[in-house]
C-alpha cells in the first residue's frame, strides 16, 4: 500500500503544481471528454479548423500557456500526437490506453519517461484550442518532405515510445515526420533560457543563501553542507 501512495501523492502534487502554472487541465476519468464529447468551457473557444480544410500530412500546433502541442493530420479527422502516458507500460489492453489521457497517467507518463504515439480525432487533440496549420514551415522550407511522406512517418511510429522532456517529446515527433530530422525549438529556448540563468552570478548568491537557510533550519550536516558546497561551486565555474 506503502508503494502505491507515493506515486500517487507524487501525481497529485505535480498535478497542483500545473494548475498553479495555468496550464489547460486534461480530463479526469470518466468525464464527458472520454465519451469524445467537448470539455465544457467558461467562454466559447475558437473552433478546430474543419477536417475538410486539412491535408493529410499537415503538421498541427495548439498553442497553450507554457507549451505548444503537435501532431501530424492523416486524414479523416485523425492526428497522430506524442504524449507522455504511463498506461502503455502497464497495459496491452488497447480499448483502455485509447481513452483520453488523463493528468495522472501523463505526469507518471514524464516521471517514467514512457509516452505513447497514439492516434485522436482533430477536437480531442486541440482540446478546445485553436489549431495552427504548417506554421513550422516557414522555418524548415529547405528540409520540407511530402505530405504523404510525412503522413507515412507518423502512421509507422504510431504505438508505445519513450519519452524525454528535453530529447523526445511531440515536437521532435513531428518534426522528423515532416523536415526529416527531430527538432524542438522550445527544448532550444528552455536550454538558453536555463544557460542564462546558469551564467547570472546572481544564481550563485541565490544557491549559498539557500544552502546557509537548509543548514540553520536543519543543522550542519553533510546532507546539507555538501551539496551547498557542490552547487555553488558548479554555478561560479560555468558561470
Amino acid at each position: 500500500a506503502m508503494k502505491k501512495a507515493v506515486p500517487q501523492a507524487a501525481a497529485l502534487l505535480l498535478e497542483k503544481l500545473l494548475l498553479l502554472a495555468h496550464l489547460r487541465p486534461l480530463p479526469a476519468a470518466g468525464t464527458d471528454t472520454d465519451r469524445g464529447e467537448p470539455p465544457p468551457a467558461t467562454a466559447p473557444a475558437p473552433a478546430p479548423p474543419a477536417a475538410g480544410c486539412l491535408q493529410r500530412g499537415d503538421l498541427l500546433e495548439v498553442p497553450r500557456t507554457l507549451f505548444v502541442h503537435f501532431g501530424i493530420y492523416l486524414g479523416e479527422n485523425r492526428v497522430a500526437h506524442l504524449m507522455p502516458d504511463i498506461l502503455p507500460a502497464l497495459t496491452d489492453d488497447r480499448r483502455q490506453i485509447q481513452r483520453v489521457v488523463t493528468n495522472k497517467r501523463l505526469i507518471l507518463g514524464v516521471v517514467t519517461k514512457t509516452a505513447s504515439i497514439r492516434v485522436d480525432t482533430v477536437e480531442d487533440f486541440a482540446y478546445g484550442g485553436s489549431i495552427l496549420v504548417n506554421h513550422m514551415d516557414r522555418l524548415f522550407k529547405d528540409r520540407l518532405l511530402g505530405s504523404e511522406e510525412a503522413a507515412r512517418r507518423a502512421e509507422k511510429l504510431v504505438g508505445a515510445t519513450a519519452y524525454s522532456l528535453l530529447w523526445n517529446n511531440c515536437e521532435h515527433f513531428v518534426t522528423y515526420c515532416r523536415y526529416g530530422a527531430p527538432v524542438s525549438l522550445q527544448t532550444d529556448k528552455f536550454c538558453e533560457t536555463v544557460k542564462m540563468i546558469i551564467r547570472d552570478q546572481r544564481s550563485v548568491l541565490a544557491s549559498v543563501l539557500v544552502g546557509l537557510a537548509a543548514v540553520v533550519c536543519l543543522g550542519l550536516a553533510p546532507s546539507t553542507t555538501l551539496p551547498t558546497i557542490l552547487v555553488t561551486f558548479l554555478l561560479w565555474m560555468a558561470g
